[in-house]
């Protein structure tokens, strides 16, 4: 079954938060999914430990460098996505997840910085796919982004990526309050008060969006994405640094 692995090198890009989304929306659609939560701070964890957690949605807490890859394969055999949200650095740990990955995401920012050290996390997969022989299908993400603006920097880095033909998700993950209020209330998006949460509905949008493009790509898919509908089937080239 699909793994999609979050990684970069960089703490504090949305990879937890863009995790969860994916999970919780492909659950919401009739997936069964396992979540592996391989970052030292445990975010996914303490979400999963707060009131509301789908029932088809299974965390994994306890993994290392040197369980990883059996962690990731028994997953696959007991539910339709396997989805691994990774550490904050370029570790063993990350490489031997990225091995075993139908999909690499890899959140950024719309920051030089960030797109740095997406190029750096773009390097490790293609030493996984050296070092494993075979094909790691990768994308980035951006994340925190305005639904209304286009930053001019963010536009440079765009056609950067571009330029270098680097993946893109057409799909971006916009700065919302009701992606930070999941990890403070628990559950899910739909599952929000809107009395405390604001804009839920274009929260819900924005992480079906995504989710619809990611399982697009696990499909093989070159057109765009359609919109999500009940219920989901588990689905059956290398660029240059940025400089």
């Amino acid at each position: 079954m699909p793994t999609i692995v979050f990684a970069s090198p960089k703490g504090g890009v949305g990879k937890s938060t863009a995790a969860i989304l994916l999970a919780t929306e492909l659950v919401s659609h009739g997936a069964g999914v396992t979540v592996i939560d391989a970052d030292p701070n445990k975010p996914l964890s303490q979400w999963a430990g707060r009131p509301g957690k789908p029932d088809a949605l299974t965390v994994i807490a306890s993994t290392s460098e040197d369980t990883i890859i059996d962690t990731i394969e028994r997953a696959a055999t007991q539910t339709a996505f396997v989805i691994v949200d990774l550490e904050g650095t370029a570790s063993m740990m990350v490489g031997y997840a990225m091995s075993r990955a139908d999909l690499v995401i890899i959140p950024a920012q719309g920051s030089h910085l960030d797109a740095s050290e997406a190029a750096k996390a773009i390097k490790l997969v293609r030493a996984q796919e050296r070092a494993f022989a075979r094909t790691i299908r990768y994308a980035i993400l951006f994340t925190r982004t305005s639904a209304a603006i286009r930053p001019r920097t963010f536009q440079s880095i765009e056609a950067e990526f571009m330029k270098n033909e680097v993946p893109m998700l057409d799909a971006q993950l916009h700065e919302r309050e009701a992606f930070r209020a999941i990890f403070s209330f628990g559950g899910t998006l739909a599952g929000l008060d809107p009395s405390q949460v604001t804009n839920i509905q274009a929260a819900i949008a924005n992480a079906r969006a995504f989710a619809s493009e990611v399982v697009a790509m696990l499909k093989g898919s070159q057109a765009a994405a359609e919109p999500l509908s009940a219920p989901i089937a588990a689905p059956a080239t290398a660029a240059e640094e940025v400089a």
